[in-house]
């Protein structure tokens, strides 16, 4: 089975827990042949050059998000034109675009006022959201055809055309609050960024330059209803390719937040946002499965109209291996507190310092650990010395006599410290591992927690309930009193925090390993490959009325050397009227051309015993092919 994936920001060129994902499931289904499309967001990913992929990766495709369109990726339609749109293609243009606008601009569906029945008792019109998705739909893949039949949509999009209608649009009396103070320069930046966007349009990645690409896929995979889903889409519309959507962390959810911190103006904002919900409400719409790593997730793409009966979770899988050499917590007393993870705004570690600051009152032995450096966000810096400092206000040095240096019981490390040198050595050093955010996704640090066999007590945010189930203790976030109440609850009983860490051990084992998301995965390909229909595809044998032949070239013809295939199978993988010379007649062996235990003929013996030359036809064309020694391998 051949695989397109499809990715966005992420494998194979730059890191993080999407690379991770990706590359786990592309080496454990050894079973299929991938092909990489990746659409890059900066120039630093594209630097980097992709290294040990597997052998059953084929082919890695790439193109950018950013920056001028690349010439090298020019469709065939385009580049034997060799001239810009004419009046036509413009005229086409406009129409499409105008739809696309006008079905993403306009006011959000559920505020459009209800259509009013025809007189005369005709029937009542479509609903505006259902108008307005398939509005949305035509102009896209309206545009998708100018490209692929004349090329030159993205100077169409950058062009005074697109502002114009994107200008009429904003001006509409049911246009989006937001858009109506638009100004030349707010369009100028959204036909720039919606250029972008709309990229994988124009791309050579559906069959142009001899190469059949995404039109002889079996089956498309996007790893986000974003950008990356695109190509998917273009697949399915052409050429009828199934289309599987993952999302771990949900790329609409990912660009509101984004937004949110963008210095970008509203009208911007509002206009961009409503596509990328439109682009999302279509990948949803066309997918064959949709699998959200987690309910959250889930909760996401209902609400954005994906349907119930094509959603199915398939939690991320994790590594369990490294965390499976960590002892037990202590027996023991102990009474230390660990956070991990990426020091930023979103983990709320003053809702945890103060927090803390209640449990020493009650439980003065209690020490606080807190591992890992500042994350991505650029506010992470500051964050972390504002941290820092709050420690040092809250919990003076402390000393147990008066020759002893003074220690502070909060402690800031990072992995790869003498003290912490590796994750594991993290969750090894306490009893109780907390967390404290207030916006979470998928709780990682949780489930390597569980993994370590570590009781746990968390915020009520995210996917953090449906991780932890039963294994852990939950408070609402932004409540410190809780949260303290709870660690100190665990830290005073030793035996409730063993119970809790088996349980929570024996349950990540069950649910979030490699394993289990490799093996979902498999029977989710198998599954959407049964239930699509036989297409013609390029690059596959078709017989004299057209239609694809499955299994006209035998199995054997894929393996090196020379095998022998009888009768009624050599004539029907041959061309009519014609047997080729790989093919033995049934009941007509040579008894001095002996088979291998394996099956391959051992040369070309002539009942003499003299070595002749062996003719190779192709099993389908039956046109000779080079000889091994010939020169022409």
């Amino acid at each position: 089975m051949r695989i397109g994936l499809l990715t966005e920001g992420g494998y194979p060129y730059a890191q993080g827990e999407s690379h991770t994902w990706c590359d786990r499931l592309v080496r454990g289904l050894t079973g299929h042949d991938f092909e990489v499309y990746a659409l890059h967001t900066d120039a630093r990913q594209e630097a980097r050059y992709p290294e040990g992929l597997p052998g059953h990766v084929r082919l890695v495709h790439s193109a950018p998000l950013w920056g001028d369109f690349p010439a090298g990726h020019r469709r065939a339609a385009e580049r034997r034109r060799g001239r810009g749109p004419g009046r036509r293609e413009r005229r086409r243009f406009a129409g499409h675009f105008g739809d696309l606008v006008a079905a993403f601009a306009t006011t959000p569906p559920g505020a459009e006022p209800a259509a009013a029945a025809p007189a005369g008792g005709g029937e009542a019109p479509d609903p505006p959201v259902t108008s307005k998705a398939d509005r949305f739909a035509t102009g896209l893949y309206g545009l998708a055809e100018l490209a692929a039949d004349h090329g030159g949509l993205p100077a169409l999009l950058r062009s005074e055309e697109a502002v114009r209608l994107l200008e009429a649009a904003c001006h509409d009396p049911r246009a989006l609050p937001a858009a109506h103070g638009a100004q030349v320069k707010d369009l100028l930046a959204v036909t720039t960024r919606l250029e972008r966007a709309l990229r994988p349009l124009s791309l050579d990645w559906y069959g142009d330059r001899g190469s059949p690409g995404l039109g002889a896929v079996d089956l498309c995979h996007a790893t986000s209803a974003g950008a990356a889903a695109l190509p998917g889409l273009l697949a399915g519309h052409f050429f009828g390719t199934p289309l599987l959507v993952t999302e771990y962390g949900v790329r609409l959810r990912e660009h509101y937040l984004a937004g949110a911190a963008s210095p970008l103006s509203a009208p911007v904002r509002a206009l961009l946002a409503a596509f990328q919900g439109a682009l999302a409400a279509e990948a949803y719409a066309r997918a064959a499965l949709i699998t959200p790593g987690n309910t959250h997730a889930r909760r996401w793409q209902e609400r954005c109209g994906a349907d119930r009966a094509r959603l199915r979770t398939v939690y991320p899988g994790m590594d369990a291996g490294p965390f499976g050499a960590v002892a037990d917590a202590p027996a023991d007393d102990s009474k230390t507190l660990v956070w991990v993870g990426a020091v930023e705004p979103a983990k709320d570690l003053i809702a945890l310092l103060h927090a803390f600051a209640g449990i020493r009152r009650s439980e003065p032995r209690a020490t606080l650990r807190i591992i890992g450096g500042p994350g991505r966000d650029p506010q992470a810096p500051g964050y972390l010395a504002h941290c820092r400092a709050l420690a040092a206000q809250l919990f003076p040095d402390e000393a147990a006599d008066a020759r002893t240096v003074g220690e502070n019981p909060v402690t800031f490390e990072e992995i790869g410290s003498p003290e912490v040198p590796t994750l594991q050595d993290a969750y090894a050093c306490g009893a109780v591992v907390v967390l404290s955010s207030v916006v979470e996704g998928f709780p990682r640090s949780l489930v390597e927690a569980m993994f370590c066999g570590r009781a746990t007590v968390s915020t009520e945010v995210g996917a953090v309930c449906e991780v932890i189930g039963g294994t852990g203790l939950v408070v609402p976030p932004r409540n410190p009193r809780a949260l303290a109440e709870a660690c100190g609850a665990l830290l005073a009983d030793p035996d409730r925090r063993a119970r809790l860490g088996a349980a929570a051990r024996a349950r990540a084992l069950e649910l979030f390993t490699v394993e289990q998301n490799v093996a979902a995965f498999r029977g989710i390909y198998l599954e959407l490959i049964s239930h699509a229909p036989a297409r013609p595809a390029a690059g596959r044998a078709r017989d004299a009325r057209g239609l694809p032949q499955p299994f006209a070239r035998p199995a054997e013809s894929h393996v090196p050397g020379r095998w022998a295939v009888t009768g009624a199978a050599a004539r029907a993988a041959a061309p009519a009227g014609r047997t080729p010379s790989w093919a033995v007649p049934d009941g007509e062996r040579p008894a001095a051309a002996p088979v291998a235990a394996a099956g391959r003929v051992g040369g070309g013996a002539t009942a003499r015993g003299v070595r002749q030359p062996v003719r190779r036809d192709d099993p389908v064309t039956g046109q000779p092919r080079p000889t091994r020694g010939s020169g022409q391998w």
